[in-house]
């Protein structure tokens, strides 16, 4: 199991912006500190941790941090339009637009996402596949 995911910011502020616009609508709470931010699900009495948990954090060596081409990162939502809304507060917040939402030929017939860059140039990936919601027309 993923226990956490890290991705490199220059500009702390601006990235808690972004993920702020979001994740704590999914539910993650945020901690701050020197180290830059946690996002983290929150634990149910009695449970186990909910993994993975998400890091935004200055880069270790000090040079600028940069986004892996390839590498993306996806945060499940609740339904299509948590998905289309989020994804507007995303931009709204300072990223980037790299896919509108919608459906895509490529994947099942109700996997609904849309796709952020942060404002470091990393890719996002907002997503329901809810069997319940209206799924791709053939």
């Amino acid at each position: 199991m993923i226990a956490y995911v890290t991705v490199g910011a220059d500009d702390i502020a601006r990235a808690k912006r972004f993920y702020s616009a979001f994740l704590p609508s999914l539910d993650y709470e945020l901690k701050e500190g020197p180290e830059g931010l946690s996002y983290a699900l929150p634990v149910q009495p009695g449970q186990s941790a909910a993994l993975p948990d998400f890091y935004v954090k200055p880069t270790f060596d000090g040079r600028p941090a940069s986004a892996g081409n390839g590498v993306m990162i996806a945060f499940e939502a609740r339904s299509q339009k948590q998905v289309r809304d989020l994804h507007s507060a995303a931009l709204a917040a300072g990223g980037f637009d790299e896919g509108q939402p919608g459906f895509r030929d490529a994947y099942g017939p109700h996997f609904y996402v849309g796709y952020l860059r942060d404002p470091q140039g990393n890719k996002i990936a907002l997503f329901s596949s809810d069997p319940d919601e209206p799924g791709r027309e053939g």
